[in-house]
């Protein structure tokens, strides 16, 4: 039986945090999503990699156990291959040597590999001497949680609402909150991987990414965006609209602003998702506009004003 490196699958090094592994996860999932390859064997067939060393490595437990094999699994091999048993990755020693069992990694997950099966699920060549034979047993497993990505708009995030996606061809409803962030995850009870024997369904984790906005930019609850003002109100001053996320307002335009110039809406930022009703503020950046065509009597003017003769 061919050893995985699951490391390697993921592309990550054999110190990799969880925060990395979660990371690393995130984008080759994106990458091979059945979903996005259509009629791609290959990349169903990496997708299906990319699950297995995901469901090991983010796992603190099985991770500690898949390390300790890793370093051991040449004794492990031959163990198999005489029909002894392997504990803790040296062969004669007890449970207490820290062995590996079935229990320890709650069951099989159904359509992972051989390797995943016989070293995590207890069949197929699994350990004997743990609760008995050593064969899988019927015991009902929780189906293992599933991964995905979805887009949203800034409008989106701010309102909140109805929502859809699509996964293995299933439609499923979501509501976002008003005010949900760049990377916050939604989690869809039972709607992960189906269980085995009876067991319930894992959940379906949902990582939210909002998309650049062509207005606005967004620093954690604030909202930052630029504002052309023409050439005679920011010399003259006045009022002008001003559109937000949400509404429009007249804004003030003090005489003698320069371009650059920046102004705070407080109170008229993104809305916290912890307090709906609460909002951050917005920062307007104005930006002059100089008048690319001037009759011949406003060139005048200007001349004049060069010139300190008005």
């Amino acid at each position: 039986m061919e050893y995985k490196d699951y490391y390697k699958t993921m592309g990550v090094s054999k110190s990799a945090t969880t925060d990395e592994i979660k990371k690393a996860f995130r984008k080759l999932a994106v990458k091979y999503h059945p979903d996005k390859n259509p009629g791609d064997k290959k990349a169903e067939e990496k997708f299906k990699e990319i699950a297995e060393a995901n469901e090991v490595l983010s796992d603190p437990v099985k991770r500690k156990k898949y390390d300790e094999l890793g370093a051991n699994w040449k004794e492990y091999e031959q163990q198999q291959a005489s029909g002894g048993n392997f504990y803790g990755g040296q062969p004669g020693r007890g449970r207490t040597g820290g062995g590996f069992s079935q229990e320890d990694f709650g069951g099989g997950e159904g359509g992972f590999s051989d390797f995943f099966e016989s070293i995590f699920g207890g069949g197929g060549g699994g350990f004997s001497g743990f609760g008995g034979s050593g064969r899988k047993t019927n015991r009902p497993s929780k189906g293992h949680d599933l991964q995905t990505e979805m887009d949203i708009s800034l409008e989106e995030a701010f309102h909140g609402g109805p929502k859809q996606i699509s996964l293995n061809g299933q439609l499923l409803k979501l509501s976002l909150q008003p005010g949900i962030r760049e990377g916050q995850v939604i989690r869809l009870k039972g709607k992960g991987a189906e269980g085995a024997n009876g067991g319930g369904s894992g959940d379906l984790l949902i990582a939210i990414h909002i998309a650049k906005h062509a207005r606005f930019e967004v620093k954690g609850n604030d909202l930052y965006f630029d504002e052309p003002v023409d050439l005679y109100k920011a010399v003259l001053g006045g009022k002008i609209p001003v559109q937000l996320i949400d509404k429009q307002i007249m804004m003030d335009i003090p005489a003698g602003t320069d371009s650059d110039k920046k102004f705070r809406l407080k109170g008229m930022g993104m809305r916290l998702f912890e307090k709906p009703d609460a909002r951050g503020d917005a920062y307007v950046r104005i930006q002059i506009k100089v008048p690319k065509t001037l009759t011949a009597q406003e060139k005048e003017l200007f001349e004049q004003l060069a010139k300190g003769k008005l």
